[in-house]
């Protein structure tokens, strides 16, 4: 066993412990929700104003909804619309609320100079010309995202050649590798943001409608796992969708930036 999945186990075995306190919710959550400071910022004003406290479990999309699905968490915060619905779909979830967005980028060498005027045509120029595409490879909400916009593209990334590497990590370590090796990635603007190596790469396409990254928040089924703490995950559910999450959500910025924009309906 390796030193990763070592951590990772030894997470869950503490995280169930306390699982059984009424007093502590645990999130199953992206990296980019973590990493980006803004759940460490919102649970904040949450913790304090109920006596709960967070835990965030900080994974790919795919392994936070294993992780949820095993009744190892209380809610689940990711940013994979199939995924999620599959989840509630297969009695894991109980109800999914559409909570924050923001976008996707592909990002790229400085000295690319060929103009994004669509994905299609971006990727189509990535993969003919064989250029060093850094994958993050880990079934991850973006890597799930990737695979979406090759395959939309009528491309298969299983059928890619030596160009394509799968990174098989998070996205702080795949932006690492694109700047080392002056190669192509999509990741999340929150990251994008706050990452600090990043002095061979610029972005390369954004603001385009496939590139829109929508969170989504669900409660737990507590029929899966007694020590769910269902109560203080519709708690904090409420409070997230109230008006002073949202207030949180929208003011919170990196380098004067915003960095995910409220939307629940």
């Amino acid at each position: 066993m390796n030193l990763i999945k070592l951590i990772f186990f030894l997470v869950i075995f503490i995280n169930f412990n306390i699982h059984a306190e009424t007093n502590r919710i645990i999130i199953a959550t992206t990296t980019s929700t973590y990493d980006s400071g803004l759940l460490k910022y919102i649970n904040t004003f949450f913790e304090k104003k109920n006596n709960i406290k967070v835990h965030p479990i900080s994974v790919g999309t795919g392994q936070a909804i294993r992780i949820a699905s095993n009744g190892d968490a209380d809610i689940l915060l990711v940013h994979h619309k199939e995924s999620e619905i599959e989840f509630i779909k297969n009695g894991y979830g109980i109800k999914r609320f559409q909570l924050m967005y923001n976008d996707f980028l592909i990002v790229g060498p400085k000295n690319d100079k060929d103009n994004c005027k669509s994905i299609e045509k971006k990727l189509n120029y990535i993969k003919n010309n064989k250029l060093v595409f850094i994958s993050r490879g880990d079934d991850s909400g973006t890597h799930k995202k990737e695979k979406e916009l090759w395959e939309n593209n009528d491309l298969n990334p299983s059928n890619f050649e030596f160009w394509y590497i799968e990174n098989g990590q998070g996205m702080g370590s795949t932006l690492l590798m694109t700047n080392e090796k002056r190669a192509y990635t999509l990741t999340d603007r929150a990251t994008w943001i706050t990452f600090k190596k990043r002095e061979n790469l610029k972005i390369i396409c954004e603001n385009q409608p496939p590139l829109l990254n929508q969170y989504s928040i669900i409660a737990v089924n507590p029929k899966i796992n007694k020590n769910i703490n269902y109560e203080g995950a519709t708690k904090y559910i409420r409070w997230i969708l109230s008006a002073e999450g949202k207030n949180l959500i929208n003011n919170y910025k990196v380098k004067d930036t915003q960095l995910f924009f409220f939307n629940y309906k």
